[in-house]
This record gives C-alpha cells, structure tokens and sequence, in this order.
C-alpha cells in the first residue's frame, strides 16, 4: 500500500479500552488501526496481532477471560480462515473457520485427549473419525 503512512500510537478509549500499535489514515481522513497492535478491553479481552481499516485482518491472537483462546486467521474482526481455538477446559478444534464458525476439515481434541478428525459445518460435524494412536 504505497503512499499510507503508518504511525505508532498509545490510545485509551473512553469505554476504558486500551490501543497500543500502528494506525492509518482511512479514506475519509478519519485514524484508524492498522498495520500491528495489541488491543485491551475494559471487560479483559486482548487481541494481538494485524489490522486491516479498523478490523482485526491478517493473523493475531485473541484471549478472553474464560480463558479460551483463538491463534491464527482474522478478516474482518471474525475468525476466519486456518486457527486453532482452545476452549477453557483445554479442549481444542484446529482447522478452517468461516466467519466466526468451524469450517471444512478440522480435528477436535477433547479434554481427555481424544482426537476427533473430519468435516465440520458450523455446529454440526457428522461423520467424525476419532484418531488412534498406534
């Protein structure tokens, strides 16, 4: 992106949110976040890694208060892409996202370990094969 100059900024936000990274001017003139940052909430949630006009974009890492937490593709602030989200019992689903939900190929690791392998479309998974350890 030639000709958009990116500035390095600490900014908090009225609602107590913090911005600490790279910002641009967006199309109307407006600064917005972009380029890489770490973004606080009051309510504890981080989110490090890329923005794109405003919006996590690119790859980055979001942490909640559960504990769960989501490494890999962001576009347009949802999870979407290649990821991994590790569930606060220690569970963990990697593989595809769309837009927030599980996607096309994945595995689910539950929290005994077991590895569940296939196709995922949202809430449903039919025809999961558990992995063997041989």
């Amino acid at each position: 992106m030639s000709g958009i100059q990116e500035v390095s900024v600490s900014y908090i936000f009225p609602n107590g949110d913090k911005y600490e990274g790279q910002c641009c001017r967006s199309a109307s003139g407006a600064m917005v976040r972009g380029g890489t940052g770490r973004h606080i909430s009051a309510a504890g949630v981080i989110y490090s890694g890329e923005w794109c006009e405003d919006k996590m974009s690119g790859t980055g890492t979001l942490q909640l208060p559960t504990g769960a937490h989501y490494e890999g593709e962001f576009k347009d602030s949802m999870f979407h892409g290649t990821g991994k989200y590790t569930f606060p019992d220690g569970s963990h689903y990697s593989g595809h996202f769309n837009q927030n939900r599980f996607e096309g190929q994945g595995s689910f690791t539950d929290s005994t370990g077991l590895v569940w392998m296939g196709e995922f479309h949202g809430r449903a998974a039919l025809g999961l094969r558990l992995k063997h350890n041989n």
